[in-house]
């Protein structure tokens, strides 16, 4: 089985060169597609050489949202499998080789470990259930079959966020199963500053209201008190409110018709 990595990148020269050491050691056959929104700094140049020195890695240029240009690296992929992994995460060692060992599958999503931090690794994130699967775990190490990816129309590029967490919930809407490999890990650098994860907490939040624009209400999907009660650290608590208020912002400020919506599923 042929497996294609990909990655998007803005400005990820600080870390895109951990990541792509570690991909160059995988067990072959594999490809790592590489769609850069025309970043400013050194990203392309890094990605450049490691491109020359090894065929695996292909670079393309195309400005877009995260879901548009994930799309437009999708159709250059040649793999049977897609699995989607973010600029600044670091794939273990047999991670490759413990994905094939799974032989077919819908979609995999498998281990994250954070690093990074400790005042914000151990975050836990608001989770999102639906027909009896998480939809909300991370998309920064989640496989697709190619066709299962294509077949629900890949990502929605009216998101600015949260396009995984409608992906999936798409993908199990057609019937499709996800699966849980513990042994393909990454480990996943978080955000290292106050400011950093008060801005992923905003979007993520503003995120979680375009899904229900698009999807209906969602809230009796969600386990409240489960969330409380995992962790209510003064880090947590605070970035559940600036969430909330990424939340608000797009309920007031975010529209879109109902028909548009509901038609890209």
């Amino acid at each position: 089985m042929i497996v294609s990595a990909v990655i998007t990148t803005k400005n990820e020269e600080k870390n895109i060169r951990d990541l792509l050491e570690s991909l160059i050691v995988q067990e072959k056959p594999f490809e790592v597609i590489i769609v850069d929104s025309e970043s400013k700094d050194g990203t392309q140049s890094i990605i450049k050489k490691y491109a020359e020195e090894h065929d695996e890695i292909k670079l393309y240029i195309k400005k877009g949202k995260r879901g548009e240009c994930m799309n437009y690296a999708v159709k250059k992929a040649k793999g049977d499998f897609i699995v989607f992994l973010g600029a600044d995460c670091i794939v273990d060692k047999s991670w490759l080789k413990e994905i094939r060992k799974m032989g077919e599958c819908d979609i995999m999503m498998g281990k994250i470990i954070n690093i990074g931090s400790s005042r914000f690794k151990g975050l836990e994130r608001v989770e999102l259930y639906h027909k009896g699967y998480e939809i909300t775990y991370p998309g920064c190490n989640t496989g697709y079959k190619k066709d299962v990816f294509e077949n629900i129309n890949g990502f929605d590029h009216w998101f600015v966020t949260a396009e995984d967490i409608d992906l999936n919930y798409r993908a199990v809407n057609a019937g499709y199963k996800i699966v849980h490999n513990k042994n393909a890990v990454i480990y996943h650098k978080t955000r290292n500053t106050f400011s950093g994860i008060l801005k992923q907490a905003f979007w993520n939040g503003y995120g979680r209201k375009q899904l229900t624009i698009k999807h209906g209400r969602l809230w009796e999907k969600y386990k409240p008190m489960d969330m409380i009660k995992k962790n209510m650290s003064f880090w947590y608590f605070l970035r559940l409110c600036v969430g909330l208020l990424g939340y608000l912002t797009c309920k007031f400020f975010c529209k879109r018709h109902a028909e548009l919506t509901r038609n890209n599923s």
